[in-house]
This record gives C-alpha cells, structure tokens and sequence, in this order.
C-alpha cells in the first residue's frame, strides 16, 4: 500500500474530521483527560482514594492538598503495581473477552518537613510534597460478528450492488497517563492545614478502530480501518488545586478543596484514506482542551488514634471544552454542552490500627457522564431502528479497596487490593459516503447509516505493594 507522509502544524480540524471520530475523540476527552486520579500508594488505593479530610499520605494532595500539611515527619515511598484489565463485550447475544496485564511503578513520592515549632509561633509545619504517578491506559474491546447485519454498498460501481455481511470489531487503545505534583502544605496550631498544589500531566495514546466484512465479490473476510485511524496522540497539560483541612473537636475534621481544569494541549497524527485509490496520508494536528474545574467537600471521623473514618464527595463544575479551531470544535463542544453532565463522585474509606498493623478498606461510586441518547442503531435481527441508550461510552464506576500495612516505625510496607467495574454502551459502524467517513481496505469503503452497539463489562483488579521510609 502507497503511503505519504505530510507534516502538517496547526491545521484546523474539519467537519469531517468529526464526524469520523466522535466515538473515540469523546471517549478519550471524558475517560482519559477529565476523570478523576485512581491510582496512588496502596493506602489510597485500599482506602478508595477517601483521604480528603485525613491527609497524611502523599496521594492525598490529588484529593486536597492540604493534607500535605497534616505530616509531622519527611517520609518517601515508592509503589509497585500490578494492573490487570478485562472487558467482556457483548453483541447479538454473542460475548468476547479481551485482556491486558501491565507491571509498573505506579507511584514514586516523598514529603519534606520543616518543623517551626520552635519558634514560638502557631505555624507548627511547613511541608513540602512531591509525587510522580501513572497509570497504564490500554482498553481492547472485541464485538462478535453479526452476519444478520448487511450493508449495502450501490454507489462504488454504477448500477452493481455490493452486500458487505459484518464479521467483527476491535477497538484498540495503548498508552499511559502520567501525573506530576508538587505540593506546600502548611500545619497552623495543629488546627487548620493548608495546602496548595501545581500538577503536571502528561499522556501518550495509539487508537485504532477495525472492522471485519465479506464482500460479496470477494471469497474471504478482510479488515476495514475507520477512517482517521489508527492515530497516535501526545499531550500535556496543567492544573492547580487549593484546599484546607479544619479540626471541629478532637474528633471530627472537615475538608474542602477546588482543583481548576486541566488545560490539555494535544499534537495528535492520523491516517487518512481514500475512496477508490490503494493509499493513505498521514497528517498531524494540534488540538486544546480544558476539562471540568472540580470541587471536593470531606468530613472525617477521628475517636481514637487507632480508627479513622473518611468521606470525600468530589462534583465536576464545569464541562469540557475544547479550544475552537474550525467546525470539529465547535460541534464538539455543542456534543459536551448539551448531553455531558457532571457526574458526583463519593468515596469512603476507613483505617483500623492494632499496634503496628494497619488495616484499611473503601469503596467508590462514580455515575455515568452523559445523558440518554437516541440514534439510528442495528438490532439482533439485522434491522435499524431509532434506540436510546443511557450508558454511552463510559459507564458508572464502582471501585472496592481493601489492604493492609505494617508500621516499623523508621519503615513502612502496605499492600493493598483494588477492584474497579463499570458497564457501558459502545457505538461503532457507523460512517457516511459524504463525509467519507467509513471504513477503508484497499480503497474500497464500507459506509453504514445505523451504529452497531455492544455492551460491554470492565473489571480491573489491580495489586500495589508500596515500600516507605519515614525520617
């Protein structure tokens, strides 16, 4: 196959463009860029990343900084993980599983003390936190054939009808989503803790979307690429994110803390094909995005050094909105602001200690992102009909965590079990002649006016094991 390459900066995005990719450019922009940090040291994965009005662990400042300020001594730990992914996907009664492993160090951080309390003032601490995280982000999703569902091909040759009969799909995301903070927390008469944090983000992703047909003037089954696919996308962005931590008696505390969007600037490259002739071009293109500011409110219960109750309740603000280039931005952002909602999101998470045994647990619930959609969409049978689906493209999350630890006074080890399940809805087929956003095989095209949807069921079970020294 003949391939050009052409480096193109800062071409705006066309309506076309669009249309061939708003299953997985909204997608991304929700699962990937806008959701909410899961990963961090085994304590705030067993606790459900409930730490909002506790503090006192380095994953806190992704919940609210000022639990920085609740340390009382410098300590530095590094976190193992291992993360394994699966989605059951389900199409005319047919199911397939995909899964994907991955090994990594998912959490490397550390907090400096600076103790004032002996300078006669009520400022005890001043705290200085730094944590680097990451995540793998690999999603494969498999839907079965359907040969009930043909398409009709009448306008690549004049007057000769083409069927093409669908024999599977495959959605494909590799890459890694990375999360750098610092972080200054201040400890003020052993009261109030502040906090204030600059956090760093960066991401790399390759996406691809096939589909398998057999023409009828062809004897096997061959693989289509969604027009614009495969693509490669990098991207980087910034936030900031202020909070405070109050002690109402001696056994009750309150948290509250705002973290502003998270301004992305993306470079992303991309196949193009073309109708009727054996090549594709590749292109490049910048894209900008703010995600939704959040604000998050906690309140945690404290009766005795030896339990610790945490509940955190976490509200998008606002909704995501890309940076208008051409016609592409603009259509998204009308998508966002008219079917995207904030999702609450509230987690709960308690420690129990005995000694030097820690044991931990929490759960989280997160609800879906988008409204109820209506769109042309294939039945078992073959036929298309005009269906609603509640659950598009990122479903409800539910995280469970449980774990233990071990405190040896100058070191620390915890582990921790982490199980997150969602459920949702995924379009795919559909593409249209005018727009030439089909899918391509050898300049060949398959355009389809009905999306084919399948269910499919996430489950990540993750494993974190982190080492800690406190000094």
């Amino acid at each position: 196959m003949l391939k050009k390459l052409f480096l193109l900066i800062n071409i705006p995005a066309s309506f076309l463009y669009l249309k061939a990719q708003d299953v997985s450019v909204i997608t991304n922009t929700a699962d990937v860029y806008s959701a909410n940090p899961i990963n961090g040291t085994s304590k705030f994965n067993a606790m459900a990343g409930s730490m909002g009005a506790l503090g006192g662990d380095i994953s806190s400042a992704s919940v609210n900084p000022a639990g920085i300020g609740v340390f009382i001594t410098s300590d530095v730990s590094f976190t193992l993980g291992v993360n394994n992914n699966k989605n059951t996907t389900t199409l005319a009664g047919m199911s397939t599983v995909a899964k994907n492993n991955k090994t990594d160090l998912n959490n490397t951080g550390g907090v400096l003390t600076i103790n004032l309390n002996n300078t006669n003032s009520k400022w005890k601490f001043v705290n200085i936190g730094f944590n680097y995280s990451t995540q793998a982000i690999d999603n494969y999703s498999l839907s079965a054939g359907n040969q009930n569902i043909r398409i009709l091909d009448d306008f690549s040759y004049p007057g000769t009808n083409i069927n093409y009969t669908f024999y599977g799909h495959q959605y494909g995301r590799t890459g890694d989503l990375s999360k750098t903070n610092f972080t200054v927390g201040a400890n003020y008469d052993n009261r109030l803790y502040f906090g204030l944090g600059l956090n760093f983000h960066n991401s790399y992703l390759e996406q691809y979307d096939s589909a398998n047909f057999l023409a009828d003037n062809r004897s096997s089954v061959l693989s289509y690429n969604k027009q614009y696919t495969d693509f490669a996308e990098h991207s980087n962005g910034f936030s900031a994110n202020i909070g405070v931590i109050a002690k109402v008696g001696n056994q009750f505390r309150l948290g509250a803390a705002v973290e502003t969007p998270t301004w992305w600037s993306m470079d992303r490259a991309y196949n193009q094909y073309y109708f009727n002739y054996n090549q594709y071009d590749v292109f490049s293109e910048d894209r900008k995005l703010s995600t939704p500011m959040k604000a998050t409110l906690s309140a945690a219960f404290v009766p005795s050094k030896n339990f610790s109750l945490n509940v955190d309740y976490i509200q998008g603000i606002t909704k995501p909105k890309y940076h208008v280039y051409g016609d592409a931005e603009t259509e998204l952002n009308d998508f966002f602001s008219d079917s995207y909602k904030n999702a609450s999101e509230v987690r709960v998470g308690a420690e129990y200690r005995v000694a030097g045994l820690r044991l931990r647990g929490g759960y989280a619930y997160q609800g879906n992102n988008f409204d109820n959609m209506s769109f042309l969409a294939y039945n078992d049978n073959g036929s298309a009909s005009n269906q609603s689906f509640s659950n598009l493209f990122v479903g409800k999350r539910n995280i469970i965590g449980a774990g233990l630890g071990y405190d040896f006074k100058a070191f620390y080890i915890d582990a921790s079990y982490q199980n997150i399940s969602s459920e949702y809805s995924s379009p795919f087929l559909q593409g249209n002649p005018e727009y030439n956003s089909g899918y391509f095989n050898g300049g060949f095209d398959v355009n389809s006016d009905a999306f084919a949807v399948s269910k499919v069921k996430n489950n990540r079970n993750n494993f974190f094991v982190t080492l800690g020294w406190k000094f």
